[in-house]
């Protein structure tokens, strides 16, 4: 049993990490709620003072915010769909026995160790691409019109190529999860006459539900922060500007770190509005 004393001498060990890691996420916030009272220009005459609210108001009634933000939750829902569906049956089709079982799982998680940049030039030049890609390719082999698939159908193929990428994640933690369920029920229901659907409704999926809470709740906070894709396919055009690629432009592009600083805190809000909804909607199966 810890004593007192051991307990503060762990408390001391421990506190320069605390402090260090309270030094990296605190510093950056409060640099980002100073500046966005500022009016900070690095190329065109620097600190110009403060100016209020002035910045989050022009963020927020510029014409591109809403869009912005539609477009983030639009990614983020379409993502969070297709990872949890194909996720689940992807790993129950991995559970089943088969030849080079290992072999299959190691190629099914792959993607999710490729560069987000990667794997966004490879969507694009070799499978996207309107004249040499291998979508082209297949529409002309069956006489269609190939698609320009970043220009025509932007936020779906955004959708896509995210999606090919979280797909491992959630695949992985989702098969973790059938390997603990316990093989005597499933035995037992089809002992008992009850088909595949209904063992895989009653028994599988609430199995189930905490794994995929883990699943929204973990690709929710990244998603929202997405930009390495957007970037290197469509550059924020076609309707595939997020709240954090306006970001990007308003800071790097007009060189405005005052209006770039009173987004991020919009991003920030944004962030917690989006948990805070999933854990009151999702998160109950945590403690169920």
């Amino acid at each position: 049993m810890a004593t007192k004393h051991s307990r503060s001498a762990a408390r001391l060990m421990m506190a320069p990490a605390v402090i260090l890691l309270l030094g990296w996420m605190l510093v950056p916030l409060i640099m980002t709620l100073i500046f966005s009272f500022k009016r900070y220009l690095p190329l065109r005459g620097g600190d110009l003072g403060w100016v209020g609210f002035e910045n989050y108001v022009r963020f927020v009634s510029s014409s591109a915010f809403w869009p912005s933000v539609a477009a983030t939750l639009t990614i983020v829902g379409g993502v969070l769909l297709i990872t949890v569906i194909f996720g689940v049956l992807l790993a129950i089709l991995l559970n089943q026995p088969m030849w080079g079982q290992g072999v299959v799982r190691i190629l099914v998680i792959a993607p999710f160790f490729v560069m987000p940049t990667v794997s966004a030039l490879v969507w694009k030049n070799m499978f996207m691409d309107p004249v040499n890609g291998l979508l082209a390719h297949l529409w002309r082999f069956f006489g269609a019109e190939p698609i320009s698939w970043l220009s025509e159908a932007s936020l779906p193929s955004i959708v896509i190529i995210v999606s090919w990428q979280w797909l491992p994640f959630a695949t992985l933690i989702l098969l973790t999860a059938i390997q603990s369920l316990d093989g005597e029920q499933l035995e037992a229901a089809e002992m008992d006459g009850a088909p595949p659907l209904k063992r895989f409704g009653y028994i599988t999926l609430p199995h189930l539900s905490r794994a995929i809470t883990i699943v929204i709740l973990i690709q929710t906070i990244f998603l929202l922060a997405i930009f390495a894709e957007i970037f290197v396919t469509t550059g924020g055009a076609f309707g595939t500007r997020t709240l954090t690629y306006l970001i990007f432009q308003r800071v790097l592009e007009s060189q405005n770190v005052g209006l770039g600083s009173a987004g991020g805190v919009y991003a920030i809000i944004l962030a917690n509005i989006v948990a805070i909804f999933l854990m009151r909607i999702v998160g109950k199966n945590l403690d169920a």
